[in-house]
């Protein structure tokens, strides 16, 4: 029964629009629908992912650099640019949480045999398994987290995801051109 009560009341965003709706009825806030809907899914998201790789020792940021290593295929090794390339942060940003990854033994650095001034970053035997152990137990935690879905609306949102980045990235456009039309 109290599922059945919990389900009838307006959630968080439904009275945050419903509010705007009474204080200000001439705007059109349909956007916080979706946008506000997904500000509040990525935050709980964020908070469950950060407490889950924090019990590994790791941080995200260095998460993010065994997964691009692992997915990098043996032998697990990429260069801090070519980190900053895979969707990271800068290579300045990458140094950083190289230094701290190489500390905690999940990876070396190598210089390369052709160019002495390439140094490549490469997970070690204890960082392959790290990673190998943190991103499975990853997986179980996002399929935990879209258990309340179906595999067909898991789907149809991620096609819809895809379509929204694309319409945010999109609507840079006209802004950036009209920046570079005034300079």
């Amino acid at each position: 029964m109290a599922g059945k009560k919990a389900a009838q009341q307006p959630d968080a965003v439904a009275s945050i629009i419903e509010d705007w709706a009474r204080e200000r009825p001439e705007l059109d806030t349909s956007p916080l629908e979706v946008l506000a809907r997904l500000h509040r899914t990525f935050l709980r998201y964020n908070t469950r992912l950060t407490s889950a790789i924090e019990r590994h020792g790791l941080a995200v940021a260095g998460f993010d650099v065994l997964t691009a290593l692992r997915r990098a295929g043996a032998p697990y090794r990429l260069t801090a640019g070519q980190l900053a390339d895979s969707g990271l942060v800068s290579s300045a940003g990458v140094t950083l949480r190289i230094d701290r990854l190489e500390k905690d033994g999940l990876i070396v650095r190598e210089r390369d045999a052709e160019d002495r001034r390439v140094v490549h970053s490469r997970l070690t035997d204890a960082g392959l398994a790290k990673i190998d152990e943190v991103f499975a137990e990853h997986l179980d935690n996002e399929r935990r987290m879209l258990g309340g879905l179906s595999p067909a609306e898991c789907r149809q949102l991620a096609r819809l995801m895809s379509k929204l980045e694309r319409s945010i990235t999109e609507s840079d456009a006209p802004q950036e051109a009209d920046d570079r039309g005034r300079a």
